[in-house]
């Protein structure tokens, strides 16, 4: 599972802070770059 953590600060700059359960703060990044992570995880998943 993920938060994902959107201030003034990330909706500023079209980014999200985003936190794993398994792996911690995973710290901010593009929007777009975490939906790509999360869609390359499902395509993992869906993989196996």
């Amino acid at each position: 599972p993920y938060m994902v953590v959107v201030g003034e600060k990330e909706a500023g700059s079209d980014s999200v802070s985003v936190r794993s359960k398994s792996k911690g703060d995973l710290g901010v990044m593009k929007i777009e770059a975490f939906i790509e992570k999360i869609r390359e995880e499902i395509r993992l998943r869906c993989a196996t």
